[in-house]
């Protein structure tokens, strides 16, 4: 995929987007079509175009789709938004605004969002998957039904449309993308925000998910009537994570692994408050209990999700199962909460051979290159005996795992 192109800019647009991330992506895009000017910011290079999507499985919430119809699913908008908010729990005041983006999601999802896709050149694998089916009571957290849909081509394939207009914005002087640019500052004016301020940051090269270099070689500020951050996520710095952590949960874990770039550190959180910009709900974080060390790591404590299925036996640290319904996959928090409160930060997944090589995945888009470069010849190994090469790699070289022919000498190595 080729980075967008990079153009001397003048210091005036109608709308500053600071994330080059797929957020911000489809933000400059839905500007372009509307006729306007934009700056598209970002602290990282131009490989990094794209941000934490491209590293993605490509999964996407949709509801009562085609997909889902033939499989035999029956879903509907007032099923859907039954489980979302019995899983959002919204019941804080601050909940008004979230509560009203929920509703008008899931009238996105369930009506004009796939076309909207299938139009930008979007194709979804047959399957879909069921994250997070909860399995309480039917007014409880969890997805009644599967609604996982993958992309066919993962994370970067769900990008490409939109880079394509962002990059035919560029030749058109429409976009200016103005990578390696760190906002550090909101500009205020008369109460209202008129444009950022920031370092240029030195141009090393760095490849996508690599930590890039800090070096200032000049200042800069940009205008406009609007600025738009799309640079919300925290997963790259657990500082700030451990800060914002959810006392429900008790004390964050020592160990934590990372499964996006260092990039995604949070910075314009602060910043945005600090011109105005009020932050809720920052304790309402997601993290996944089934993540492992990257044993060929792109970026520190690189984290990879494993998709378990069924089979696997799942135990705590003391050897205990989990109690129902925390199975792989159904309640994500609630098992996080259960793991932390037995004193220990691990937990282990017992499995054979036979159930690793038809049940154990891995998330992520460089973790699946049958899916992410649409390789039909490739994807159809999946039906042979054996895991899939990925996941064999995991199992001989990972830090992670404990092989062994006989139950005493796995539980030895446990």
């Amino acid at each position: 995929m080729n980075p967008v192109p990079r153009r001397a800019a003048p210091t005036e647009a109608d709308v500053i987007v600071v994330g080059s991330g797929l957020a911000g992506l489809v933000a400059t895009c839905e500007l372009l079509d509307a006729g306007k000017r934009v700056f598209l910011v970002d602290q990282e290079g131009a490989a990094s175009i794209g941000g934490q999507a491209w590293w993605s499985f490509g999964g996407l919430f949709l509801v009562d789709s085609p997909e889902q119809r033939r499989l035999g699913v029956h879903d509907s908008p007032e099923l859907a938004r039954q489980d979302w908010f019995a899983s959002a729990g919204f019941d804080r005041a601050e909940d008004y605004w979230p509560t009203l983006w929920a509703d008008a999601y899931l009238d996105f999802a369930s009506g004009e969002k796939r076309a909207w896709l299938h139009d930008l050149g979007i194709r979804f694998f047959p399957v879909v998957g069921w994250a997070e089916r909860g399995g309480y009571t039917a007014l409880e957290h969890g997805n009644s039904v599967p609604r996982f849909h993958i992309v066919w081509g993962t994370g970067p394939a769900l990008l490409t449309p939109f880079i394509t207009r962002v990059r035919q914005g560029v030749q058109a002087g429409q976009v200016s993308a103005l990578h390696r640019h760190r906002v550090d500052e909101l500009l205020i004016e008369d109460g209202g925000v008129v444009g950022v301020r920031g370092v240029r940051l030195a141009d090393d090269g760095a490849e996508r998910g690599t930590a890039s270099s800090r070096d200032p070689v000049g200042d800069f500020e940009l205008r406009a009537s609007a600025v738009i951050v799309t640079s919300g996520g925290i997963g790259g710095n657990h500082d700030l994570v451990r800060a914002q952590w959810p006392t429900r949960l008790g004390t964050a874990p020592k160990k934590l692994l990372s499964g996006v770039p260092a990039h995604v550190d949070g910075r314009m959180l602060g910043i945005s408050e600090r011109g105005g910009a009020r932050l809720i709900n920052g304790d309402r974080m997601w993290h996944y209990t089934e993540g492992i060390t990257n044993w060929d790591p792109v970026w520190a404590a690189h984290g990879i999700r494993i998709l378990p299925g069924p089979s696997s036996l799942w135990l705590d640290a003391t050897g205990a199962r989990l109690p129902g319904p925390l199975f792989p996959g159904f309640d994500t928090l609630g098992s996080l909460e259960y793991i932390l409160k037995t004193g220990h930060e691990h937990s282990w997944f017992v499995l054979t051979q036979k159930i690793i090589q038809k049940e154990f995945a891995l998330s992520g888009s460089e973790q699946n290159p049958d899916l992410t470069g649409r390789n039909l010849p490739l994807l159809a190994k999946r039906l042979l005996p054996g895991a899939p090469g990925p996941v064999e790699a995991f199992k001989e070289k990972g830090v992670d795992f404990v092989v062994a022919d006989t139950l005493h000498d796995l539980l030895t190595g446990i």
